[in-house]
């Protein structure tokens, strides 16, 4: 700062420069006065290097015009290392507005003032830039150009002063918000009739709650004298350096008018590495709720669930590598069918199980589109794991009506549609940008991050939507098959020892685990049953590829097919179709 004596005479000197303009261009009587850095061009002594020696990067000298509330900024020396050019990604205000603060900093207040914006246009004269000052309240309006439209870009440093940028690459330059107009907006408002686009912040806005607060106590607000919203490319707030332990951001929204109802409509929130970035369709007021993060569960539990799914995707991987193995390298020339339909299962779920295991260490790499890559390939594969379940209900349905499965490119038909299925649902989400870096929160505060689908609802609708029509159908299924073993006896008589026992749990567990119907353990995901349900659901998923591997190994070498003993009788063509698809033949 510059020392007391210094600014004194300097101060002096102004007010001398402007009572002398003041008496040659005005009247006595109160107008509107234009003033601005040329009106002093030529009438400011040369700056003394020792005068602006100590004088602050920031420090500038105002001559304010209170009687039409316009402050003009005119620098009158450039203290050493420092110039006017200083930060080339601001575009200087031509002018500033300076009004009383308003009463408070409610929502209401903040709405009306919004709603006074354009008539601020008319006194900012031939400025096409103008800051504003209303107290605590900062920001800046700028008029917009009948065409040509390009984009707009704001920045607020830490102290709260708002400023318009060339562009919006604010790394560096000590913003840590930033406001990104598209041109779309720009040309909306003209369109519309307006002249201006405004971005202000409002400080000391949040709302009564204990629990959750809004980011700094702030809130952006964005106008543009006319309705702005469905836009195809977004509003861009980013907010830099959040702490965001043992919190959630959500970008929220409030239309201005009424009761102040902060929503998350038309807005996405993406955070990662401390950076929230808000992504809105409309125009309105601005503010990010930070909340306690949700517990998915304990720090105890989710260590030994993440234990249990390596250990089970892991074993899984190599021993369904080593079915396929057996399957291309010894009896892919004698498979039946239904071995096909099994081994297209295997490869779903290898690609499955090891694009879980990934995904963590993927998603801490912080590569966006890396990430988007990982999570379709995760959710293809999910899919299409459900999708050949019900491939194999369906095969075993045809199998116990009898229908004919020796048409013309009958595993093609069903392969197609094994792969196909999944593959056109995830193309429509990621065709849609529905995958992106997600948070699982634990109880000690701490975070795992995975790359996977952050839209909770679509994430219920497509997902547990999808397979609950599978489950149905296999289901049914399994009972049906179930009721052939319990109920049908053989035709002989046999007395009952253990290895019939032991052979009809293994088929029914191979059923099991055939249709999927493990997963239906996600169903039981609430209340008392939550946590049992994540280690039943994961014990038994994450080892699934291991227990039909063993399977696998075990049926072919016990059971061969016989298709000629489908035609005995019926108890006979029951037991030969159970072994047919639950057992695997060379």
């Amino acid at each position: 700062m510059l020392p007391l004596d210094v600014k004194l005479h300097w101060m002096f000197v102004a007010v001398l420069l402007y009572g002398l303009y003041i008496k040659n261009s005005v009247s006595p009587r109160v107008q509107n006065i234009n003033l601005s850095k040329q009106n002093f061009s030529g009438n400011v002594p040369p700056c003394d290097e020792n005068d602006c020696k100590d004088a602050a990067e920031t420090d500038e000298y105002k001559i304010t015009v209170f009687d039409t509330n316009i402050t003009y900024l005119c620098k009158l020396c450039n203290p050493s290392g420092f110039n006017d050019n200083q930060d080339d990604s601001i575009i200087q205000p031509d002018s500033s507005i300076i009004q009383p603060a308003p009463p408070n900093n409610s929502p209401e207040t903040a709405a009306n003032v919004m709603n006074n914006l354009s008539s601020l246009v008319d006194t900012m004269g031939n400025s096409s830039i103008a800051s504003i000052r209303m107290g605590n309240i900062s920001g800046v309006i700028a008029r917009l150009p009948k065409e040509n439209h390009t984009e707009l870009n704001f920045g607020v440093s830490a102290s709260g002063d708002m400023h318009m940028l060339k562009n919006n690459n604010n790394s560096g330059k000590g913003f840590s918000r930033s406001v990104q107009i598209p041109a779309e907006a720009s040309a909306m408002a003209v369109k519309g009739n307006t002249t201006f686009a405004a971005v202000l912040l409002f400080p000391g806005m949040f709302k009564d709650n204990p629990n959750s607060f809004y980011l700094n106590n702030e809130a952006l607000g964005i106008e543009m004298g006319t309705e702005i919203s469905n836009l195809s490319h977004s509003i861009d707030i980013r907010y830099t350096g959040v702490n965001m332990t043992g919190r959630i951001g959500t970008c929220r929204s409030w239309d201005g008018k009424g009761e102040a109802n902060w929503i998350s409509d038309g807005c996405k929130t993406k955070e990662k590495n401390g950076i929230i970035v808000c992504q809105c369709s409309h125009l309105t007021f601005f503010a990010i709720l930070m909340s306690p993060a949700p517990t998915n569960m304990s720090s105890t539990d989710f260590k030994s669930l993440t234990t249990i799914t390596s250990i089970g995707c892991g074993l899984s991987i190599v021993f369904l590598t080593l079915a396929l193995f057996m399957h291309c390298l010894i009896r892919k020339g004698k498979a039946s069918q239904t071995t096909q339909i099994l081994t297209n299962l295997f490869v779903a779920l290898i690609t499955l199980n090891l694009s879980f295991l990934v995904n963590e260490s993927i998603a801490a790499m912080g590569n966006f589109a890396v990430c988007v890559t990982i999570a379709a390939v995760m959710h293809y594969a999910m899919l299409a794991t459900f999708t050949w379940f019900f491939m194999q209900a369906l095969h075993l349905y045809f199998i116990l009506w009898k229908l004919p499965t020796d048409v013309k490119h009958y595993i093609r038909k069903i392969s197609a549609a094994g792969w196909v299925t999944p593959a056109v649902v995830v193309l429509a989400l990621v065709a849609s940008s529905q995958y992106d870096f997600i948070a699982i929160y634990t109880d000690d505060g701490n975070t795992a991050n995975m790359c996977w689908i952050p839209n909770a609802v679509l994430h219920q609708v497509v997902n547990i939507g999808y397979y609950a029509v599978v489950f149905i159908f296999t289901f049914v299924m399994f009972i049906a098959t179930l009721r052939q073993i319990v109920l049908l006896k053989p035709a002989e008589k046999k007395p009952k020892d253990s290895s019939s026992f032991r052979t009809n749990f293994f088929s029914i567990l191979g059923l099991f685990l055939l249709f999927g119907i493990t997963w239906a353990f996600a169903f039981f995901s609430y209340g008392p049953m939550l946590t049992p349900s994540y280690y039943i659901f994961t014990i038994l998923n994450s080892f699934q590829g291991f227990f039909l591997a063993i399977y696998y190994f075990r049926s072919s070498k016990i059971v061969g097919e016989d298709r000629s003993s489908m035609s005995s009788t019926n108890t006979m063509r029951s037991t030969a179709t159970l072994n047919t698809v639950v057992k695997p033949p060379h």
